[in-house]
């Protein structure tokens, strides 16, 4: 039974007896979601087809209102923080009977789709919500799995948006994971991010325990079968630079490295489409059209032309879509282990330089430092682009220690010899504010370059603060931003701003100096005499 419309009770009974719905939806094709969304007064198309929806109060990922139960198996696995925050399993308990209690007789739609692309690792997920159009969303962003409805699955997610706790006058939302349980409860917040990252969370708990490395990144290979990843926060350049004419891409966002290769979590992009330019972004740009999922975007005025410029919503404007709507996708979501990996700090200072060859030291030092900026609108509250330090590129989504997928990735750099670069997509010649962004083509004129061997040959100098070599030409860049404080007016201004990021280097890793090795510990920046 791949698309079926019960129309009836149904009762879920594959662990727990408890769960009653009045009217199911199973495995609804695209068409009938999107006129189900419409005919409930819950979105509008554009003039091409693509299906547009508000998400409310919430544009953004809640990572404050997210919580991992505490229990026999989490309590010494979980690195506890205030990202990761702790719940006892008697409130876990709780927070689910009132769940269930206002799911039960109501309207859902349930898709069942897998979990990462290679079979010996994925997982069976379903997921059971109050929304259509968050059932288009899972379609589009998970791999379809056939099944039936009395399949049994490994992970269950519960999304009820409009639910929030009695005893809670502030109607917070509230995502809760029991990692033990294999069961996800999202309430309060219809941002559909939120069912992508609490999936995504879940892997990243799982895999690492399996010895397989699970990773905050974009993948692409070329037609030789050159793999290349892509770590970054969103915003920064994932998605926009691994979405590429000339280059396959595997995926824009999550993915896993065992000893077979790398391999997709996701089947789906999930595009931050802020001022998308088919110039600039050809391939996303015609990814979105009929049966796309649109989330906080306008139309022009008296038009059903998307406004891809209009931010009075939300600077967070995402299309959700799969990746067959990518021409040049690899069908089975996977290759072989990456010759090259790419950190993206989009450095809000404007110290860094454009592009930097890292030793693997170096490349875990960064990867542990996290350092970008979190941009406008993807996280609640981030109304501007601010300095950050997120481990491992993805803190929120990094339930172990960060040490846990260091170790991995120092393996597989180590046995794969993979070439490091930190690129900076961020700002040259000042901080935020006073400098200008560094522009798309040239940074990816930098990986091209990158690719084609081009800079083997090139001439190398050691960053004084950073030690990280920074060639001393790259084609397409001005030779002024390959010197420290080149692309400043004010040498003094670059001398404060570089003293105040090596600064904030220096006090972030001080959480791990004790625990890692001289050489990676040696990669921290020092201000130079």
């Amino acid at each position: 039974m791949l698309s079926k419309d019960l129309g009836w009770s149904f009762h879920f009974d594959q662990e727990e007896p408890w769960f009653h719905a009045a009217r199911v939806h199973y495995q609804l094709p695209v068409e009938a979601l999107i006129a189900q969304t419409l005919q409930g007064g819950m979105g509008e198309q554009d003039e091409n087809g693509a299906l547009v929806v508000n998400t409310g109060r919430y544009t953004g990922r809640c990572p404050q209102h997210r919580y991992i139960v505490r229990d026999v198996l989490t309590d010494t696995r979980v690195d506890w923080n205030h990202i990761n925050q702790p719940m006892e399993e008697s409130d876990f308990d709780a927070f689910l009977q009132e769940v269930i209690h206002y799911l039960e007789g109501r309207e859902l739609w349930i898709r069942d789709a897998w979990m990462g692309a290679r079979e010996q690792w994925r997982q069976r997920l379903r997921v059971v919500t109050e929304l259509p159009w968050a059932d288009l969303f899972v379609h589009h962003l998970f791999l379809p799995r056939k099944s039936n409805l009395h399949d049994a699955y490994d992970w269950l997610v519960l999304h009820a948006p409009h639910f929030h706790r009695p005893a809670d006058p502030d109607r917070k939302p509230c995502i809760a994971l029991h990692f033990t349980r294999k069961l996800i409860v999202i309430t309060g917040t219809a941002y559909t991010g939120e069912i992508k990252k609490g999936v995504f969370t879940a892997m990243n708990y799982l895999l690492p325990l399996q010895g397989v490395l699970s990773m905050h990144c974009a993948a692409n290979m070329d037609e030789r079968n050159r793999t290349a990843l892509f770590f970054g926060l969103s915003g920064t350049g994932k998605t926009t630079l691994s979405c590429t004419t000339d280059r396959r891409l595997i995926g824009d966002d999550e993915h896993a490295w065992d000893e077979a290769g790398i391999f997709n979590l996701e089947g789906g992009c999930y595009a931050k489409c802020i001022h998308l330019c088919a110039e600039t972004e050809p391939l996303i740009a015609a990814a979105i059209g009929e049966g796309t999922l649109i989330e906080n975007m306008r139309f022009h005025p008296g038009t059903r032309r998307l406004n891809f410029d209009d931010q009075s919503i939300t600077e967070n404007i995402r299309a959700a879509f799969p990746l067959t709507r990518v021409p040049n996708h690899v069908v089975d979501h996977s290759g072989p282990a990456p010759q090259w990996i790419f950190f993206l700090t989009c450095d809000a200072h404007g110290v860094l330089p454009p592009v930097a060859r890292l030793t693997a030291p170096q490349a875990i030092f960064q990867f542990l430092s996290g350092y970008t900026a979190k941009v406008a609108g993807t996280e609640t509250g981030v109304a501007a682009p601010r300095a950050t330090f997120s481990t491992c590129f993805g803190a929120p989504f990094m339930p172990l220690h960060p040490l846990v997928y260091a170790s991995l990735l120092q393996q597989n750099i180590d046995r794969h010899r993979v070439s490091c670069w930190l690129i900076n997509t961020g700002w040259m010649g000042g901080p935020y504010g006073v400098g200008r962004r560094i522009p798309l083509p040239i940074t990816r004129g930098i990986l091209s370059t990158i690719f084609a061997g081009e800079l083997d040959e090139v001439a190398f100098e050691p960053h004084p603060a950073f030690g990280f070599m920074v060639p001393r030409h790259c084609p397409g860049v001005p030779d002024s931003w390959l010197r420290p404080g080149g692309s400043w007016d004010d040498p003094l201004a670059y001398e404060q701003a570089a003293r105040q990021l090596i600064h904030a280097f220096q006090q972030n890793f001080e959480r791990f100096a004790a625990q890692v090795s001289p050489e990676v510990k040696q990669a921290s920046p020092r201000m130079p005499d």
